[in-house]
């Protein structure tokens, strides 16, 4: 995680470890949820 990370990833999973966040469609790593948008802070892949 990064230095400036907000949310623990142990928060983006369920009880029974299934992950609950949205992965990129480009890359495929976990995407960040915005008020009016999803990013990718990996690719730059923004989804509205």
């Amino acid at each position: 995680m990064g230095r400036n990370a907000n949310v623990s990833l142990h928060e983006k999973y369920d009880e029974e470890g299934n992950l609950q966040a949205e992965k990129c469609p480009v890359c495929g790593s976990i995407l960040a949820e915005h008020d009016n948008r999803k990013t990718c802070g990996k690719c730059g892949y923004t989804q509205r």
